[in-house]
């Protein structure tokens, strides 16, 4: 997918008292800047002001953006070496914000061109003859961003341009600017162009960029035109296909002034903070279950059985708690069409169920996310059993973490003596609730799980249900699936 802007949309409508002819802005003061001039002086800007440099990018505050903005400040094109999912996209696209907000061109310029530094004759003719009374335009930061993701059906006339065969049967001759439609990145001029997953672009095709990146003109079916474009260009690349299988060219990687290395949150904090920010939740869920699915996707990229050359994408984590919220949100469904039912027969309605995720919800995520990860060949068709096993284990982990040292012996008690907890999909929050009754040591719980002094049922259920799985999981309970999905746990014996 091409994305000439980000976002691709119509450039917004420019404040009313910014100058409308060159010299209006000739005397605003006004001095012509490279774009790399520009993000260097916004970039120092914002950190004297002490303003959020990268707004939404989370985990690379002390690794990741001090080497982009070095790169900024010494003026280099730059490639993010990752793997997926580690936001490097995003990144890409936060430095438009650096940019300023409105700036001049010359109307109708396919190539941004700036009215005090003209590129094309005909342009250079125009503010010749117009002078000071030469009418301008201004362009906004969100339309000085170009994107191409590199896929092997990628042209030189995609990213460059090529000749116009209708222009020169108009009678202009070859070699006339006025001949050529200009590709993605010269229609960036003045901008930040970026080359996604670089290593897929074909390699004659790589080798149109060279110019691009050191001589800053292009070259068009055999002839050049010396066209300085101003531009930052900046790519993304799998470590895997940049360094072992050698698919960008050595003069290509030599003309790159920076190599930035990305990487997963170096942290569980960090996993969760990139969580909350980014997963689009319908339904309520709980710290502690968001704790557990941070904790699953770290242990997923661990694991030996998961082949570490492809990475664990940050979306994978995300996706989880996307997709036991709407476990809730079913159950939440569910149970509503259930009472109702029995409402129509009793003449009576129940408090509807809340939907609030619980720890049952995430064995959902074994079987949809599977496809999210690859694993290693040893390991064809265990891969469900691999991420169940990562998922107790993450399980547990947070239950340790959480509830170490606290009394659970009440919960024990509970299925003392042939007693036993019914849970599951279908298992409303009354119901689970009236079956523990009064538990001694539950509001410890609750707070150490941050759920408050005042918890809903729902809220509540989800506590006891992740304390009775915490205890099935170090050995101190039983647990058993019944033929219609519920989930009894009972006495070990």
């Amino acid at each position: 997918m091409d994305r000439v802007t980000a976002p691709n949309q119509v450039s917004p409508v420019p404040p009313a008292d910014l100058p409308s002819t060159l010299g209006e802005l000739r005397a605003t003061g006004h001095q012509y800047r490279t774009v790399k001039q520009e993000l260097r002086d916004n970039l120092l800007a914002r950190m004297g002001s002490g303003e959020d440099r990268f707004p939404g990018i989370v985990g690379y505050e002390d690794t990741v953006l001090p080497e982009v903005e070095r790169a900024l400040l010494a003026g280099h094109d730059m490639v993010l070496l990752g793997e997926r999912g580690q936001g490097k996209t995003r990144l890409i696209r936060s430095l438009g914000a650096l940019l300023d907000e409105w700036t001049p061109v010359i109307p109708g310029s396919v190539l941004n061109e700036h009215p005090m530094h003209p590129l094309t004759p005909a342009s250079r003719a125009l503010v010749g003859s117009a002078g000071d009374d030469l009418a301008i335009g201004w362009l906004h930061r969100s339309m000085r961003y170009g994107e191409k993701l590199a896929t092997p059906d990628t042209s030189v006339g995609d990213l460059i341009g090529d000749v116009d065969p209708i222009r020169l049967a108009q009678g202009r001759t070859l070699g006339d600017p006025e001949t050529i439609h200009f590709g993605l990145v010269p229609r960036t001029n003045r901008g930040v162009f970026a080359v996604n997953e670089l290593p897929d672009l074909a390699e004659r095709i790589q080798v149109a960029l060279l110019n691009v990146l050191e001589e800053r003109d292009i070259q068009v079916r055999g002839y050049q035109l010396r066209l300085p474009l101003d531009l930052l260009l900046v790519a993304s690349a799998n470590p895997e296909d940049y360094t072992n299988r050698g698919r960008i060219i050595t003069p290509l990687k030599d003309r790159f002034g920076a190599e930035i290395r990305t990487h997963y949150p170096l942290d569980l904090d960090l996993e969760l903070a990139l969580i909350r920010q980014e997963a689009d939740l319908v339904a309520v869920v709980p710290e502690h279950v968001l704790e557990v699915l941070a904790r699953f996707a770290r242990d997923v990229r661990e694991s030996p059985s998961v082949d570490p050359r492809s990475g664990v994408s940050a979306r994978f984590a995300i996706a989880a708690a996307e997709t036991v919220a709407a476990a809730a949100l079913r159950r939440s469904g569910l149970l509503a069409g259930a009472g109702a039912s029995a409402g129509a027969g009793a003449g009576a309605a129940s408090r509807p169920e809340a939907p609030v995720a619980r720890i049952g919800d995430t064995v959902s995520v074994t079987s949809t996310l599977r496809g999210k990860v690859e694993f290693e060949s040893g390991e064809e068709g265990r891969e469900i059993e691999v991420l169940a096993h990562l998922l107790r284990t993450a399980t547990a982990e947070t239950f340790r973490a959480r509830l170490a040292g606290l009394d659970l012996s009440g919960f024990t008690a509970i299925v003392a003596e042939g007693g036993a907890v019914e849970t599951g999909e279908l298992v409303s929050s009354a119901e689970l609730l009236r079956q523990v009754g009064t538990v001694p040591g539950l509001a410890k719980v609750l707070d150490r799980l941050g759920l408050g002094d005042a918890p809903s049922p729902e809220e509540a259920a989800a506590g006891i249900e992740f304390v009775l799985e915490g205890l099935h999981l170090t050995r101190r309970l039983g647990k058993d699936v019944t033929d219609s999905g519920r989930t009894v746990y009972g006495d070990r014996d």
